[in-house]
């Protein structure tokens, strides 16, 4: 597989994290097996494969907006296929398209009918290259933040941030007092902003962070990152990852091949 990975331009470097482009080509009967990963963003995929599309139980459309995960799924492909993906902030869902976030969790929608026929679809596929299509992307993504921008209110800015930079280890009670809001105040506006509650999304970060240290092999034995992350013990630790993967540690390090982060590739067996 060759993968591409492309920086937006700097007016939306608060709204995109990067753009991601996957090629392969494999044999007409071979499938991909993805599976997905709870991250706490949502994103937009495009996929141009004659005849043949992703499907997660149906069809998914050519070019679909997703929002948060709350589990793993599975996605299988064709083997022969030419992907680009848009990786979001969590925040993107209302501040670019004014969506409230949780409309969307754990869900997608065509991104073209969206968009009230405005032919994305149709500029993407003719477009020459990845860096062509990463453009029409930021076209579209630019001219619905100037529609819709909904800034963050800064509560729920905040609370982001923290649990972020804490990754999923602050106290809700604690962030609440510094908020001085009610714990249903935080949950409702952290829903409609980031599609989670707070205390999801923490935990969400907090397995992020366990599966970046798994991926960096920073560790001596699995309650290493179990005692690191604060988890409970090393069971806490592997039910935790398996909610959000499927898979054990050890079966992810085993049968997987990582060549978009968060999004990769069942080896099967």
């Amino acid at each position: 597989m060759k993968y591409h990975q492309i920086q937006p331009p700097p007016h939306l470097q608060d709204y995109v994290r990067y753009y991601w482009a996957l090629e392969s080509s494999g044999r007409p009967d071979e499938q991909v097996h993805f599976v997905t990963i709870a991250d706490g963003s949502p994103g937009i995929i495009f996929q141009q494969a004659p005849g043949a599309f992703f499907q997660e139980g149906k069809e998914l459309s050519s070019v679909f907006l997703y929002g948060q995960s709350t589990a793993h799924t599975r996605i299988v492909s064709p083997a022969t296929f030419s992907t680009i993906g848009v990786y979001f902030y969590p925040h993107a869902l209302k501040s670019i398209f004014g969506i409230d976030s949780n409309e969307l969790t754990d869900d997608c929608l065509d991104l073209d009918l969206f968009l009230n026929g405005k032919q994305l679809m149709e500029r993407l596929e003719n477009a020459a290259d990845v860096k062509a299509k990463a453009h029409i992307l930021s076209e579209c993504l630019w001219e619905q933040i100037c529609r819709n921008d909904h800034m963050l209110q800064s509560a729920t800015r905040y609370a982001l941030q923290r649990i972020i930079q804490s990754q999923g280890g602050v106290s809700m009670k604690d962030l609440r007092l510094e908020l001085q809001v009610s714990e249903r105040t935080l949950e409702r506006r952290f829903q409609e902003g980031i599609g989670l509650s707070p205390m999801l999304f923490a935990r969400i970060c907090r397995f992020q962070a366990s599966l970046n240290q798994l991926r960096s092999q920073s560790y001596d034995k699995l309650s290493d990152i179990a005692f690191e992350q604060e988890y409970a013990d090393q069971s806490h630790f592997i039910r935790n990852f398996k909610e959000f993967t499927g898979l054990t540690p050890f079966q992810f390090r085993k049968r997987i091949q990582e060549t978009v982060e968060n999004f990769p590739v069942l080896v099967q067996s």
